[in-house]
């Protein structure tokens, strides 16, 4: 890509393609020969970090007056408490925690997004200069479909895993055959189909979702980005470049925080309904 003339559709190709495997495109929705690398790299390191905090916290944590980084933290686990208690109907134990791991891991990897897209490309070309050559690094996970579907599903996953827990295996499959429209056996196929239908949209919709947010936001960038280098492309309004790049830069940094924010409480939010969902009874 250096060794081409910059144009604009490349820059924005160049920021918008991962590290793989394979070193080739994903051409396909579902693609198992293809490993995103620096989405695995980044979504591990921001999961340790966010449990490093955790751990840090419950570690230096005191009956007396809190610090700040205490206070923030009782403030997310009492947040996160009290949600699901009024959601999810049992057993918490292990609900309320992942639900406020999921939450920070979220905040974490939507964070990355702050970072200035131009900085990966420079520190790609910098290790290059020491012979290690990275041809393309995409550093939001959360802009690649497939992190954001692994997350969606993994929670499909433990929505079967608390429905067979709490209505045992017959339990469960009974009520795929006969909600909503009732036990009638001949609406038995109906009520199949439409509770597949149903799960299916669950894990789709919140991949979706946070997927659609995370990577409009850092085409947004992006686009700020070419905005602050016209003179790169042979414009010559550099200086309205530059100055439309800082204000609207900073503009939209200061609104991506509540993007950030919204959408690891949405994913956390859905998580807690669907597996609050999970122990009811139809």
């Amino acid at each position: 890509m250096s060794s081409e003339a910059l144009t604009p559709t490349a820059y924005i190709a160049e920021h918008l393609q991962n590290l793989n495997s394979s070193g080739g495109a994903q051409s396909s929705v579902v693609d198992f020969s293809i490993i995103n690398l620096d989405t695995i790299f980044w979504t591990t390191l921001m999961g340790f970090v966010a449990v490093f905090l955790l751990l840090i916290a419950a570690r230096k944590s005191t009956p007396g007056v809190p610090g700040r980084f205490q206070c923030l933290v009782e403030m997310l686990v009492e947040m996160v408490e009290n949600q699901s208690k009024s959601i999810v109907n049992g057993d918490r134990t292990y609900i309320a925690p992942l639900a406020l791991f999921v939450f920070c891991w979220i905040i974490l990897l939507n964070t990355l997004d702050l970072v200035p897209v131009d900085w990966i490309f420079g520190v790609n070309q910098f290790i290059g200069s020491f012979g290690v050559h990275v041809p393309h690094h995409k550093i939001v996970p959360t802009t690649d479909l497939n992190a954001t579907l692994g997350l969606s599903f993994s929670v499909l996953l433990l929505i079967f895993f608390y429905s067979i827990k709490i209505k045992g295996i017959g339990g469960f499959l009974h009520e795929l055959v006969s909600a909503p429209f009732g036990a009638k056996w001949y609406l038995a196929p109906f009520n199949l189909i439409l509770n597949l239908i149903e799960y299916v949209a669950k894990g789709v919709s919140l991949g979706m979702r946070l997927f659609g947010n995370m990577y409009a936001g850092e085409l947004i960038f992006l686009l700020i980005a070419l905005l602050g280098s016209m003179w790169t492309f042979n414009f010559d309004l550099y200086m309205l470049g530059f100055v439309g790049n800082v204000i609207a830069g900073s503009a939209w940094a200061i609104f991506h925080i509540l993007v950030i924010l919204l959408q690891a409480f949405i994913f956390m939010m859905l998580t807690l309904v669907y597996i609050g969902q999970a122990h009811s009874h139809h």
